[in-house]
């Protein structure tokens, strides 16, 4: 085990030197995850190292625009495949995730490759002790903005090509609410003018994005908010429970229901959002808030997750119907902090 992590910086004078390198994110991939990924896998290929992407696994179709996605490797479809460029690998990148655990099924065997690791994410209470360099700053929006940093900062800014552009962009925008979250600071508004500087098709990443989803997921959405959704005033609280006959029911895909625990968020009133899904293995949970709720302790305290201050996630082993009932007795004894 690793004594401390050693500051991001003191790998910029490496970077010249050509390596084998993976670059590896969270499971289930959103737009930050997968972008700032692609980003850095780009700028390393342009500095004549020899990099591999992997994702723990499958990612939404509204992600394979981006330029690289296509030769992103599935660890839970190709696990022998991936493990070969993990065991061949000098350098590991581990972008947007904070605990080796959030990769799933690669947890073990990141855990066990001898490779240089390197942590670049903004999640709080960061598993230090898994890296040998890294930087962990929650108070930057998307780790997309800490990839910019880190081509800048490292003197490769020269190499933010169009492409490098899309993927930063997409994961700022994502991660940001479109620029509308707290997270949001002057920082970010000047990388997306330096993008646009540099020849960003902005409107097009945001169609990708936003507007690239099947009928089944605009029915689905309705379905969900009249049915499904369940506003707790008195806690100034929404909670949406997503049954699996549902995802049956209207074909949904990894992704579709991305963004969809924001719009409880949208009545006067509401504070706090949960949203749960039932999965085959266990039960989802994604949390947002607005204010001084703090979503990421009470993610760690009653489900197993964690993330950031006002947008988490968690899990539950229970059923449905149990989880939903513990959320519902967490509101009683947080009723206090949600006035």
């Amino acid at each position: 085990m690793r004594l401390r992590m050693k500051p991001i910086q003191e790998i910029y004078s490496l970077l010249s030197q050509p390596r084998k390198v993976v670059v590896t994110m969270h499971q289930k991939p959103d737009p930050d995850a997968m972008g700032s990924s692609l980003a850095l896998a780009n700028v390393l290929t342009q500095l004549g190292h020899q990099v591999t992407v992997i994702s723990p696994t499958n990612w939404p179709e509204f992600l394979k625009w981006m330029p690289g996605a296509k030769a992103v490797i599935d660890y839970e479809s190709a696990r022998e495949k991936g493990n070969k460029f993990l065991d061949d690998t000098e350098w590991l990148f581990c972008l947007d995730f904070n605990a080796l655990h959030r990769t799933k099924h690669m947890a073990a065997k990141l855990a066990e490759i001898k490779c240089l690791k390197i942590l670049i994410d903004h999640h709080e209470e960061p598993e230090t002790a898994s890296f040998d360099y890294g930087i962990s700053l929650t108070s930057k929006s998307s780790t997309s903005e800490m990839i910019y940093d880190f081509i800048v900062d490292s003197g490769h800014e020269s190499l933010i090509n169009t492409d490098v552009a899309a993927c930063l962009y997409a994961g700022i925008i994502g991660d940001t609410g479109s620029f509308r979250f707290p997270s949001t600071s002057p920082a970010v508004h000047r990388m997306a003018a330096d993008l646009l500087q540099r020849g960003l098709n902005h409107t097009a990443v945001h169609e990708y994005l936003y507007d690239n989803f099947l009928e089944d997921r605009l029915k689905f959405i309705g379905h969900i908010l009249l049915h499904r959704m369940e506003v707790l005033y008195e806690y100034n609280t929404a909670l949406i429970a997503i049954p699996k006959s549902d995802l049956i029911k209207f074909n949904i895909r990894t992704g579709d229901t991305e963004g969809l625990v924001n719009y409880p968020l949208t009545i006067q009133g509401i504070r706090l959002s949960g949203l749960v899904i039932d999965r085959d293995e266990e039960r989802k949970w994604s949390f947002r808030s607005k204010g001084k709720i703090d979503v990421n302790t009470f993610a760690r305290k009653y489900f197993n997750g964690g993330g950031h201050f006002n947008a988490s996630g968690g899990r539950s082993a229970d059923s449905l119907r149990e989880t939903v009932q513990k959320f519902k007795k967490a509101m009683i004894e947080n009723a206090s902090q949600l006035q």
